[in-house]
């Protein structure tokens, strides 16, 4: 077994989370692990020198007692990260854990996290789609204004009736969409592959965009299929096809809220706010949790059931024909 310093065993770790994980992921791993080893050494466990096969379990317990006054996800998170790094290394042989005995201690002593159910203002967005149907919706004085607001058309058609995340939908390439059939073929969360669909709405304006943008795809040295789906219209990109960042799809949405619903709306519709309504918009017309958990590529149902909730409308009305009703 070889013998490295805890310090090290953790630098290697945080290299494997690197190589396969989101670079986000890996930042708050990295994160976990520097508040794991400032536990250790108030400890008196010096990360640096103290060897990686003398770690005991009981170590996760002194990182749970310091997690405390952190908000619950953050101790959910980091605990997480913990547990994953007493896996690498009984993995890698680097000492002998007895890990079901830590997964037992983070269940003991993890606080539970409250269920909360998504919040968004479903009809707001029902307003915004409404605008959205003529491709006209905002006047343009140029080529490259009609160009943006073709795409922000598209893009928030595109969340809203595919369940996209932000950052799926900035990846997609223009190859990567079946037109006949109406579908695409992504690497979504967890580099998972996965098929989208998309409705006849989120077709038709993505071609308005896609024509529009015809000369300027035109001109680029890189075949139709590796383009971007979405791409930048800003100065920076000039008269290149640059695809859009997360942050540019963010914007897209926060300034199309503020401009058509107001400034109040800003924070209170994002790009995941058109996920939530997809995926209730599913539950509602079907009523099938299955169907509304595949279509969304929830891993686990329990994250779809937060969705199969009624409304205030549909429970008043509910109370209305139970109660009032047979009490006149």
């Amino acid at each position: 077994m070889e013998r490295i310093s805890v310090e090290s065993a953790m630098r290697r770790y945080i290299d494997s989370i690197r190589l396969s994980r989101s670079p986000f992921t890996a930042k708050t791993y990295s994160n976990a692990l520097r508040f794991f080893s400032d536990t250790l050494n108030k400890k008196g466990i010096d990360v640096t020198s103290t060897p990686i096969v003398s770690l005991k379990e009981d170590t996760i317990i002194h990182l749970s007692t310091d997690l405390k006054n952190h908000a619950p996800t953050t101790e959910r998170l980091y605990l997480q990260a913990a547990s994953g790094f007493f896996e690498f290394l009984v993995a890698e042989k680097l000492a002998e854990i007895n890990f079901p005995r830590i997964k037992l201690l983070i269940h003991q002593r993890a606080r539970r996290l409250g269920q909360r159910l998504p919040q968004f203002p479903s009809s707001s967005i029902d307003k915004l789609l409404e605008i959205f149907a003529d491709k006209n919706y905002a006047p343009a004085s140029n080529e490259t204004e009609k160009l943006i607001n073709l795409r922000d058309r598209a893009f928030l058609i595109t969340l809203a009736d595919t369940g996209l995340r932000v950052h799926e939908a900035c990846n997609l390439r223009r190859g990567d969409i079946d037109w006949n059939e109406g579908k695409a073929v992504i690497i979504g969360k967890g580099n998972q592959q996965a098929m989208v669909r998309f409705s006849t709405r989120a077709t038709d304006a993505l071609l308005d965009y896609l024509r529009e943008r015809g000369k300027l795809d035109g001109k680029s040295r890189v075949s139709l299929s590796a383009l971007p789906l979405f791409s930048r219209h800003d100065k920076g990109a000039g008269q290149k096809v640059k695809p859009l960042t997360t942050t540019s799809g963010r914007n897209i949405v926060s300034d199309r809220v503020s401009q058509f619903l107001g400034e109040e709306y800003v924070g209170s519709i994002t790009p995941h706010s058109f996920r939530h309504y997809f995926v209730t918009r599913v539950l509602r017309s079907s009523g099938n949790l299955k169907l509304a958990q595949e279509l969304a590529r929830h891993k686990n149902i329990a994250v779809t059931q937060r969705y199969a909730h009624l409304s205030n409308d549909e429970l008043d009305k509910g109370y209305w024909d139970a109660i009032e009703k047979e009490n006149k």
